[in-house]
């Protein structure tokens, strides 16, 4: 349950926050009406995307996505998943969060809030890194096959 709210905070709220911030707080109503629709389009699609890898996770891989830097926070997934979201991504979590981000950089149209982002994004790469790593060691083959036929995001 601390890695859903860990999750929570950080990923859904804190991270789009400081983007606003970053962008320098401007008021949704300043938000042209297109901008604002293709954004909540990217937003509602990530969150879907991203809550559906949740759920899947913890029915199918019998854990839990928060492993931060090779860190248990909550129990790790026992199985390896590579069908529903993971079919066709071995980070559908992350891509839906990718998405949700995009979502709200369109909304902010702001270089300060991209630079957040971008930071993110790299930060993260040494995540999905580590978290390969594990799934290597934990699932060996199995893993490596599924490496080779599924892209890392899409």
């Amino acid at each position: 349950m601390k890695g859903y709210l860990l999750g929570f905070v950080i990923f859904i709220a804190g991270i789009p926050t400081l983007m606003w911030w970053a962008a320098g707080m401007p008021q949704v109503a300043d938000i042209p009406l297109i901008r604002m629709l293709c954004a909540s389009a990217l937003c509602l699609a990530g969150l879907a995307l991203s809550v559906w890898s949740i759920i899947y996770m913890k029915r199918v891989g019998d854990g839990n996505p928060f492993d931060a830097m090779g860190h248990e926070v909550d129990p790790r997934t026992k199985h390896l998943m590579t069908d529903g979201p993971y079919k066709h991504s071995r980070n559908p979590m992350l891509s839906g969060t990718y998405l949700y981000y995009a979502g709200i950089l369109i909304a902010l149209w702001n270089l300060w809030a991209l630079l957040v982002f971008a930071i993110l994004f790299i930060l993260m790469m040494f995540q999905v890194r580590s978290e390969e790593h594990r799934l290597e060691t934990d699932f060996g083959q199995e893993y490596l096959d599924y490496k080779k036929r599924t892209g890392r995001f899409f």
